[in-house]
């Protein structure tokens, strides 16, 4: 890994900032990809966080990004606790797998911890996640919503910043709202970009 920049996200990157991650799940769990009209809808979400919204940079060019939105996990004994989700989290297709991922996530995660945040639930790969500290949620004693009892929920991984933050916490996670876009909206958006080749390809998620 050359030497690489992380700063906050600003206006001017959002579009080449929306093309990266356009670039980094296209056809990965679907044919095409929504994840870069979700970035757009979540810059303009109340539980978006602007100072835990990252890119990294290399040679002046943005080559990888991060951004996290506030949540809560709906306990068991009536509390509601305050916790964070993070994603997408994209690193330009050409560098994945050399170290970067972890690089502008681990950074991203000690910011969060300065800013006093709990715990960070979220979906995602537990073979790369658990490099930077995650397990899964199940072990913390919080479901995901809409899952049946039973249901595989290895996809659902949490981290605690705070040391103890979820000790005695059982209960069900929230998604934001943000995260759930319209096909129609996402195909819409998408015709802003150069075209791409949808394709259905082993190891998709959705059809």
């Amino acid at each position: 890994m050359s030497n690489y920049t992380i700063r906050l996200e600003e206006k001017k990157d959002y579009r080449e900032v929306e093309n990266l991650v356009r670039e980094s799940f296209w056809n990965v769990y679907r044919p095409g990809c929504s994840e870069h009209y979700v970035i757009h809808v979540l810059r303009d979400d109340p539980a978006f966080i602007p100072e835990l919204d990252f890119v990294m940079e290399q040679d002046g060019k943005l080559i990888g990004q991060n951004m996290f939105m506030k949540t809560f996990i709906e306990a068991d004994d009536g509390r509601t606790i305050d916790v964070l989700t993070m994603g997408p989290i994209g690193i330009t297709p050409e560098l994945k797998r050399k170290g970067y991922g972890k690089a502008i996530l681990d950074y991203s995660l000690e910011k969060a911890a300065d800013m006093g945040f709990g715990a960070v639930l979220f979906e995602g790969n537990i073979g790369f996640y658990s490099h930077c500290g995650f397990d899964y949620a199940s072990k913390f004693g919080i479901r995901y919503h809409d899952l049946t009892e039973g249901a595989d929920a290895s996809f659902f991984l949490c981290r605690e910043l705070i040391s103890g933050y979820l000790d005695g916490v059982t209960g069900v996670y929230q998604t934001p709202k943000g995260y759930y876009v319209e096909d129609v909206a996402v195909e819409e958006f998408d015709k802003n970009f150069p075209p791409k080749e949808k394709q259905k390809l082993p190891g998709q998620i959705f059809e």
